[in-house]
């Protein structure tokens, strides 16, 4: 009894593995670079191991061939990566407002090395990679990312692959969204941004032996950082706010 019934519970276990794990690698905070891969992989482990007496009455049978066994098992690792690519495109709205802000400020050319991209990047992205990612935790927001793993078996029948253009469809619009957030994020530095050339537009026509760029850009630096700490609140509960809709929206609640 016990050797009929122990394929099935490891079949049932590790095929929740696939879809969870692959969306782990992904999702903000449990996927970067810097979290080692043997705690993705237990914590990925972990949750399919409680999730199975929940999930297994749903879960396709032990198929009798190793094709169809690959078929549900890559069915199943392509909805995680679906899942968790979703949460880190939208998570990319930090990378958008940032490289924005940071135009707008004056530091483009300050370069610092972005945990969050594992690679050089400006410092408004960085600053704004690592609070997302920390807010999205210290605001349990990351439940929701792990409430939507489960509830995605609602959504897609385990093993079945669904179709691919439905899923090229959401992702257009998860890029889509993040545009549109990082745009948002960084609304009050474009409008200032806009005044302040203009105004030294002006002046450089009004005086022109005035050396324009050595007067204006510590002017431009301190007033871009006064205006970052004055908004920097309120931007990040507005990425909060929009990262909780899209996700929901386009993951199907």
């Amino acid at each position: 009894m016990l050797q009929e019934l122990l394929p099935h519970d490891v079949f049932a276990v590790m095929l929740i593995f696939c879809r969870v794990g692959s969306a782990i690698m992904l999702l903000p905070g449990f996927g970067e670079f810097y979290v080692f891969q043997r705690f993705r992989l237990l914590l990925a482990l972990l949750l399919a191991v409680l999730l199975t007496p929940l999930l297994q009455p749903i879960l396709p049978p032990l198929p009798g061939n190793a094709v169809q066994l690959a078929s549900i098992v890559g069915s199943e690792v392509v909805i995680g990566l679906f899942l968790g690519s979703i949460a880190r495109v939208l998570l990319g709205a930090l990378d958008i407002a940032g490289t924005i802000i940071s135009i707008q400020l004056g530091l483009s050319a300050a370069q610092i090395f972005n945990p969050m991209a594992a690679a050089p990047g400006s410092l408004p992205s960085a600053l704004y990679g690592l609070m997302g990612v920390l807010l999205i935790f210290l605001t349990n927001l990351h439940h929701l990312l792990l409430r939507a793993l489960v509830n995605s078996y609602d959504v897609f029948a385990p093993g079945v692959l669904p179709p691919l253009g439905d899923l090229s469809n959401v992702m257009a619009r998860a890029v889509a969204g993040a545009f549109v957030i990082g745009m948002e994020m960084a609304a009050p530095f474009i409008l200032l941004g806009l005044v302040f050339y203009v105004a030294i537009g002006i002046v450089g026509r009004l005086v022109p032996q005035l050396q324009i760029l050595f007067v204006t850009l510590p002017l431009q630096i301190i007033g871009g950082l006064f205006i970052m700490a004055f908004v920097l609140a309120t931007s990040m509960q507005w990425f909060l706010d929009a990262f909780t809709q899209q996700f929901t929206a386009l993951t199907g609640g």
